[in-house]
C-alpha cells in the first residue's frame, strides 16, 4: 500500500486510507460468535500484517463479539493501530438494529467498549446513528463529556444528513463521518462535500456495493478488466480516487478476499476512468 495513501484523523492519527470493517467477523446475520473464532482472530492478525492500521467496529456487532475478537487477536495493540468503535445501536435476537442515543446509554456503551477492547481511551468513538427520540445535541453532548474525561480521543458520527452534521459540529469537534456511499450509491454526496470542505474523514460503509455497474460488459466490469482487477477492487479504487478524505473500510471473513481488497489501494485510476464511473451510476 503506497505510503502516500494516508489521511490524518483529527490532526494526530495518521491512517492508511484503506481500512478494515470488522462487522462480518461475527456469526451469521451479525449475531453471536463466528463458526470458527480462531479463523476470525487469524484474519485480524493478517489485517495488520498487510499494513492496514484502521479497524472499525461497534458494540452492536455480535453484539460485543467483534470487539472481543479484536482484543483477543491484537492486544497489546501495535503502535499506530487505530481501533474505531461505535455506540448508539442495539442488536436484537430478531436481527433488528433499534437506535438508542440516550446519553446514559451511550456512556454505558463506551465503558463496555473500553473493557472489551482493553484500552483506557478509545481513539475514535462514533455515534452509530441519530436517535429520533433523543435530541442529537444530547447524544453528542454525552460523547463530548466522555472526551473531556479522557475516555475518548476523537469523536465521529454516522448515518447523518448535512444538517445533522452541522448540528453535531456545534457540540463537539467531529473528525469523521461514516455514511453509506459507493460507486453505485451517492446519496451522501452532500455530506462528502462538507467533509472535504472541513477536512473531515469520510468513512463509506458498504463500499463494495456495485449494483448494475458490475454486470458483464458494464462500465465497472470494463474498467476492471482493463486494469486486470475485479469489479470489487475497482469499486474500492474508485472511492480512493474520488476524494482525498475517503477512508473505505471493506469487511470480510475471508483472508483471500481481504488480500484482494487491500491490493485495490495500489490500483491507479486516471481521470477519465473516474469520470466514466461517476457518470455511469
Amino acid at each position: 500500500m503506497a505510503s502516500s495513501s494516508t489521511f490524518t484523523i483529527g490532526g494526530d492519527l495518521e491512517v492508511r486510507r484503506l481500512g478494515f470493517g470488522a462487522m462480518r467477523i461475527t456469526g451469521e446475520r451479525i449475531l453471536g460468535p463466528p463458526g470458527d473464532p480462531g479463523a476470525a482472530r487469524r484474519l485480524l492478525r493478517r489485517v495488520v500484517e498487510l499494513g492496514v492500521n484502521l479497524i472499525d467496529t461497534a458494540d452492536s456487532y455480535g453484539p460485543e463479539v467483534s470487539e472481543n475478537l479484536i482484543a483477543e487477536a491484537l492486544h497489546p495493540y501495535p503502535d499506530g493501530l487505530v481501533i474505531a468503535t461505535k455506540g448508539g445501536l442495539r442488536r436484537t435476537a430478531s436481527g433488528d438494529w433499534p437506535r438508542d442515543g440516550r446519553p446514559e446509554r451511550l456512556k454505558d456503551c463506551c465503558e463496555g467498549s473500553l473493557r472489551r477492547l482493553r484500552v483506557e481511551r478509545i481513539d475514535l468513538y462514533q455515534l452509530h446513528a441519530p436517535d429520533p427520540q433523543v435530541p442529537l445535541e444530547d447524544s453528542l453532548g454525552a460523547l463530548k463529556e466522555l472526551q473531556d474525561e479522557g475516555k475518548v480521543r476523537h469523536v465521529g458520527v454516522s448515518n447523518v444528513s448535512p444538517s445533522e452534521l452541522e448540528r453535531a459540529r456545534a457540540v463537539v469537534d467531529v473528525v469523521t463521518v461514516q455514511n453509506r456511499y459507493s460507486v453505485a450509491d451517492r446519496h451522501s454526496e452532500g455530506v462528502l462535500g462538507e467533509c472535504e470542505r472541513q477536512g473531515i474523514g469520510f468513512i463509506p460503509w458498504y463500499p463494495l456495493a456495485t449494483g448494475e455497474l458490475a454486470r458483464p460488459g458494464g462500465p465497472l466490469d470494463d474498467v476492471a478488466r482493463a486494469h486486470g482487477a475485479t469489479s470489487g477492487q475497482l469499486a474500492l479504487a474508485w472511492l480512493l480516487a474520488r476524494s482525498p478524505v475517503m477512508l473505505p473500510i471493506p469487511g470480510t471473513a475471508s483472508e483471500q478476499h481481504l488480500e484482494e481488497n487491500v491490493a485495490a489501494a495500489d490500483i491507479e485510476l486516471d481521470r477519465e476512468a473516474v469520470k466514466r464511473l461517476a457518470e455511469a451510476a
